[in-house]
């Protein structure tokens, strides 16, 4: 497959993933739900300053296509808070595009500026942003929070880096993704999915045994 079929953030973001680990096929990997999958993702290895770079600049450049006008962007604790705040820098420095940025506190704060909330004031088109989704706890939770703003905030979107594109539960043909955008009448956008995956590695060649070991887990649990 010819890498055409990607767009250069997607490229870029695949070959940090692999070479940094991030992206591993070394498994199986028994998942929170149970499956046991031939790869794992672990965002939580961009750790560093140039990789948390390169990535807030991925999640930049998707959010300039997609087209969507955000005011503030809200990261879920704690994974999201990073991301909240480099990818409105990013969005700043690459494109000339102010946002503000928020993100929740696990526990509410008593003292000081106080509430559970901090930065930029839930107003406006407000874009949800994450790194996986799985169950979608977490996205749940942060939209409560923009309920909880009433008129006066907009959720528009929800932004993440990777779409498993798994069933959301064995009762249902959707995936998570597809469910959650469903239920809020709203885009999920992702960086990449695992058909880009499996699309990048056919481009790199040498990984034919993990595609297949991906397009055999996706026949038992691919969602829509």
């Amino acid at each position: 497959m010819s890498s055409s079929t990607l767009k250069p953030y997607q490229n870029s973001y695949l070959s940090l993933s692999l070479s940094r680990n991030i992206l591993r096929f070394d498994g199986p990997f028994t998942l929170k739900s149970g499956r046991k999958s031939p790869y794992f993702f672990n965002a939580g290895l961009f750790c560093d300053g140039e990789s948390i770079a390169q990535i807030a600049n991925c999640y930049a450049q998707m959010i300039k296509d997609s087209g969507l006008e955000v005011d503030v962007i809200l990261g879920p604790a704690y994974k999201g808070i990073p991301l909240a705040a480099t990818v409105t820098q990013a969005l700043y420095e690459k494109h000339n595009i102010r946002v503000g940025f928020a993100y929740n506190r696990k526990e509410v704060k008593a003292h000081g500026e106080g509430g559970i909330l901090v930065g930029a004031p839930l107003k406006g088109n407000v874009l949800i942003i994450d790194d996986v989704m799985t169950a979608g706890t977490a996205i749940g939770e942060a939209i409560k929070f923009i309920e909880g703003a009433g008129k006066e905030a907009n959720l528009v979107g929800i932004a993440i880096a990777l779409d498993r594109q798994e069933r959301a539960t064995e009762e249902t043909d959707l995936s998570t993704a597809t469910a959650v955008s469903n239920k809020y009448q709203v885009p999920v956008l992702s960086v990449v999915n695992v058909e880009d995956i499996m699309k990048y590695l056919a481009n790199e060649g040498g990984w034919d045994q993990q595609i297949e070991a991906m397009k055999e887990y996706r026949l038992k649990f691919f969602g829509k």
